[in-house]
C-alpha cells in the first residue's frame, strides 16, 4: 500500500510540471511575439511537400510535367532490346544509326564518337 502515495505524489509533481511548462510558454509566445504552427497545419501535403503558393506550384507542377514528356521523348528514342529477360540497350541498332548518320554527313566533317 506504500505505492499509492508515492504514485499519488508523483502524479502531482507530473501536472505541476506540465502546468508550469505550459505557463512558460505561454509567457515566451507573448514576450517574442511568436506564433506555433498547430500539428495539423504541419502535415505535408503530397501535392505540395515544398509549402508552394498558387501560382509557384502551378509552375512548378507544369515545368515537371514538361520535364517529364521530354524525359519521355528521349528514353523513347534509345533502341532496347529483351535478353535474358532484362531490357538492354540494342549496340547493333545504335551503331546502325550512328553508319547512317555518317553517311549523311558531308564528306569533310566526319567525327568519330565513341
Amino acid at each position: 500500500m506504500s505505492w499509492i502515495p508515492l504514485m499519488v505524489f508523483s502524479l502531482l509533481v507530473f501536472f505541476l510540471f506540465v502546468f508550469l511548462f505550459k505557463k512558460f510558454v505561454g509567457y515566451m509566445k507573448k514576450e517574442q511575439n511568436l506564433q506555433i504552427e498547430s500539428f495539423k497545419d504541419m502535415i505535408i501535403d503530397k501535392d505540395n511537400p515544398v509549402g508552394l503558393y498558387g501560382d509557384e506550384l502551378e509552375k512548378l507542377k507544369q515545368h515537371q510535367q514538361e520535364a517529364q514528356r521530354h524525359l519521355n521523348e528521349v528514353i523513347s528514342k534509345i533502341p532496347v532490346i529483351q535478353k535474358d529477360g532484362r531490357f538492354q540497350i540494342d549496340e547493333e541498332a545504335i551503331r546502325q544509326r550512328r553508319a547512317a548518320a555518317q553517311d549523311d554527313e558531308p564528306s569533310g566533317t566526319k567525327e568519330d564518337t565513341v
